[in-house]
């Protein structure tokens, strides 16, 4: 029998946590909810077989890193672990410099997020 692949999801947004917690979990996945990458980075040793990460995040307590750094930071540790970016915004220049990076897919923030994130997961978790 497969172990239960996990799902890290990093995300300052409670709501967008949520929505993912509640479609992914009844499939039999495990996600772990993060509020900052630094919290997520500190948890790599558990191996997720995929990680959704915020391109922007707001800290009111001071200096948080934002999506590109964590990507780094999680590429360098664990290379092999898919990265799906999430952000509000779809600035081509930001789309390609996070391709190069090595991101499996790049999903805008709207109303078919969850729908696209989706697709998205089904199709990485399953190569």
């Amino acid at each position: 029998m497969d172990r239960t692949k996990i799902i890290f999801i990093v995300d300052d947004d409670p709501f967008i946590t949520m929505l993912v917690e509640k479609r992914f979990t009844p499939e039999g996945y495990r996600v772990v909810k993060f509020d900052y990458g630094e919290d997520c980075l500190k948890e790599l040793d558990q191996n997720p077989d995929l990680i959704i990460l915020d391109y922007l995040f707001h800290s009111t307590g001071g200096e948080v890193m934002n999506g590109m750094e964590i990507l780094d930071s999680v590429k360098a540790r664990k290379p092999d672990i898919p990265v799906i970016i999430l952000s509000g915004q779809d600035k081509g220049e930001v789309v390609l410099e996070l391709a190069r990076k090595g991101i499996e897919e790049y999903v805008i923030k709207d109303n078919k997020l969850i729908d696209n994130l989706n697709n998205a997961i089904k199709e990485i978790l399953s190569r």
